[in-house]
């Protein structure tokens, strides 16, 4: 269900997203006049193939312009009078040029035709980002309040870095900060240089972060093997079984009636306040009977109970109570600000992992991640909050990314344009279209490479 879940969302913010950007490019081809013959959601073809299995899910024609959705559910086109896109169809263009074609306009009018679905992709994610922030403003722990109450959680990421549970993070690469979410956005783990200030035992220590760190942060759980506040040893949820058996057991803690509020105070003769050393005490070692002190109340309750073959008591700590958490409201003039700051953002962290990519400081293949990957980032049950997140992101690199001066991509043909506008000379029709070709071949090849590389992480 929760796969289910994930690649319906997918679907559904792609869809919009491809129709918002090839609407870009049909609202700026009407505006000069251009004929445009097709308008599609997907491919009614095998992409790049263009003569292979042309046939549409669902078609309609309205005036000039065929409108449908095509059968292979990725990307989507319009196909423009008087322009070799997607389709290589070019049989029109052995024709003389027509004045309602795009190849009959001036350069410049061609040039915001091609950038038309770029700019409407800044502007649809720079909208969904301002909408959000004045929305639903900012929930966040306080990093004060962290390192009031026991420091960090160190995970398997962390401690590699040389961080230990209960360190104090006080600063990022010298500056204060207040939202402790600020320590593992991945601006600060792509900056150069960077650092955390800890500290630990009252003396104030530099972590340093290297410049391949972020490639961790491949896996939509990579986050909770980092760093986190330190929860209280407080029972939330009682699980009945353990969801990880296939054979259903009873839970220690539903056995022994566990209730929400209890605190476990005392774990094999061990004084705790925190989860974390709940677990710390058991994968040290425990014998076949786990002993276990609980505040319920004004009352302390005993237990000792058979743990041969169990590894958890079997409950979900409550967490940080909401009262703790520090909220901001911004008014609209604030959110427009802030947005659009956050929605641009994307697009200055995507330069950062490219220079990054190409200067060899992290790996192409483990930066890079497909649809199975993308499907991952929106988790397993709906949240139209990280729905919306999710589509303003996706929004702001896939402007980004057709921006990129490859043949087949808006990019390419922009590079083609500004050519002709420098040189006052039309590109040769040849070597056009055999960039087109090589750079579509290379669009499959990169295609089938995300969805290995996909399957691959799934596995590892």
């Amino acid at each position: 269900m929760e796969g289910f879940v994930m690649t319906a969302q997918l679907l559904l913010s792609l869809s919009i997203l491809i129709v918002v950007h090839e609407w870009g490019h049909y609202i700026t081809a009407r505006w000069f006049n251009i004929k445009v013959e097709k308008f599609y959601l997907f491919f009614d073809f095998l992409f790049p193939l263009a003569n292979i299995m042309n046939f549409s899910l669902v078609k309609y024609k309205k005036g000039d312009t065929e409108f449908g959705v095509g059968w292979f559910p990725l990307g989507g086109y319009v196909k423009i009078a008087g322009m070799v896109d997607e389709s290589m169809d070019k049989e029109a263009m052995k024709a003389p040029a027509q004045d309602w074609e795009f190849r009959a306009k001036k350069p410049w009018q061609r040039l915001i035709v091609m950038l038309g679905g770029i700019v409407v992709n800044v502007i649809v994610g720079v909208l969904i980002f301002i909408g959000i922030t004045w929305l639903m403003g900012d929930t966040y722990v306080p990093r004060d309040y962290v390192n009031q109450h026991g420091g960090v959680h160190a995970e398997e990421l962390a401690t590699k870095l040389g961080f230990q549970t209960g360190d104090q993070v006080t600063k990022i690469n010298g500056q204060d900060f207040d939202d402790f979410s600020e320590v593992v956005k991945p601006d600060v783990l792509l900056s150069q240089n960077s650092y955390y200030t800890v500290v630990r035992g009252g003396q104030e220590l530099t972590i340093h972060i290297p410049s391949d760190f972020i490639e961790n942060f491949n896996d939509r759980n990579a986050a909770g093997r980092f760093l986190s506040p330190r929860v209280p040893s407080i029972v939330g949820e009682v699980s009945k079984f353990y969801p990880e058996e296939k054979e259903k057991r009873e839970t220690i803690a539903h056995r022994v009636k566990l209730q929400a509020g209890d605190r476990v105070v005392e774990v094999e003769g061990k004084s705790v306040q925190y989860q974390d050393e709940i677990n710390s005490i058991i994968e040290a070692g425990v014998g076949d009977t786990l002993s276990f002190k609980v505040q319920r109340g004004g009352k302390l309750l005993s237990f000792n109970e058979d743990f041969k073959g169990y590894k958890r008591i079997g409950f979900g700590a409550r967490g940080i109570d909401k009262s703790e958490l520090a909220s901001i409201r911004y008014s609209f003039g604030q959110s427009m600000a802030l947005g659009t700051e956050r929605a641009f953002g994307v697009i200055f962290l995507q330069i950062k992992a490219f220079k990054k990519i190409f200067s060899g400081e992290i790996s192409f293949r483990k930066s890079l991640s497909g649809p199975i990957g993308m499907a991952q980032a929106y988790g397993g049950t709906w949240d139209w909050e990280r729905f919306w997140r999710m589509t303003g992101l996706l929004s702001m690199v896939l402007a980004f990314m057709n921006l990129l001066p490859i043949p087949g991509l808006d990019g390419g043909y922009v590079v083609f344009l500004l050519y002709e506008m420098a040189s006052g000379k039309e590109p040769n029709e040849k070597v056009f279209e055999t960039a087109l070709k090589i750079g579509m071949g290379l669009l499959l090849i990169l295609m089938v490479f995300v969805f290995y590389n996909d399957i691959v992480k799934l596995f590892n």
